[in-house]
């Protein structure tokens, strides 16, 4: 009570959107005509005035999420091709104030929720990814892209699906959907483009100018961390690191696992 929001806020006119900006009900997706339906119910009860809906104690839809567009894994830059590299999820997200004295009775009934407090003001806050009943987000895919800006234009070069649902659904398919994903790309002189990130195990390389998948090799685990490249001695051959560890919160295969590659000549 007593705050009062902008009407407007500063938007960068380069470059266009990674993500889109708006969702409605109409747009809800789902594997089955019920997935859809239960999604739709969904985001018809959240408050939805668009990309700076404020949370409320009806519950309001954040689009894109917290968890992205662009997150802590930030990007990548070819300081001499003058492109940026960037991976980006997309995902609907419901947040809901609640009253502050119900924290601990909301946080004991809701185990595995993210419910937390708000210091210094009344309320506490759940926040929750926008699910169908069987388990995928309620938006149309791709839930997760890989794009290349060029810096000199601001446009958008490419944009591609990063990421399979093989290790996110019970039966294991291989379709490119596009997933969410948490890490960052790792950019080569060569023109390569190393990312892990997706919900799928798999380490992977971009032609930096087309997008193209170039090359993939299975993980012991997730994925979920930014990659580096290594010389032991100059002019000595080139290394492409990753940490597979994993993402408790994403759900992912965890492990303990540290997995080099060596680039070819």
């Amino acid at each position: 009570p007593g705050e009062i929001l902008s009407p407007t806020q500063p938007c960068p006119v380069k470059p266009p959107p990674l993500v889109p900006h708006s969702l409605s009900s109409e747009d809800a997706w789902g594997i089955t005509p019920v997935d859809r339906g239960s999604c739709r119910k969904k985001f018809e009860a959240l408050r939805n005035d668009g990309i700076y809906t404020p949370p409320t104690l009806q519950g309001s839809l954040m689009y894109p999420g917290n968890a992205g567009g662009s997150n802590w894994g930030s990007v990548a830059v070819d300081p001499e091709r003058q492109i940026l590299i960037a991976n980006v999820s997309v995902l609907p997200f419901a947040v809901t104030l609640l009253p502050g004295e119900s924290f601990e009775q909301a946080r004991r009934e809701n185990p595995g929720v993210e419910i937390a407090p708000q210091k210094g003001t009344p309320y506490a806050m759940r926040r929750e990814v926008v699910l169908s009943p069987l388990g995928v987000p309620c938006n149309p895919p791709p839930w997760g892209t890989l794009a290349a800006v060029d810096l000199r234009s601001g446009e958008i070069r490419w944009q591609v699906r990063l990421g399979t649902i093989r290790d996110i659904t019970p039966i294991p398919l291989p379709i490119k959907l596009g997933t969410p994903n948490v890490g960052g790309p790792l950019v080569t002189g060569s023109g390569l483009v190393f990312i892990g990130a997706a919900m799928d195990d798999y380490l992977r390389a971009f032609d930096i100018e087309s997008g193209e998948e170039l090359w993939k090799a299975r993980l012991p685990a997730g994925g979920q961390a930014t990659p580096m490249s290594y010389r032991v001695r100059p002019g000595g051959k080139q290394y492409v690191v990753i940490a597979a560890g994993g993402h408790g919160r994403g759900g992912t295969r965890l492990g303990d696992f540290i997995i080099a590659f060596a680039l070819r000549d």
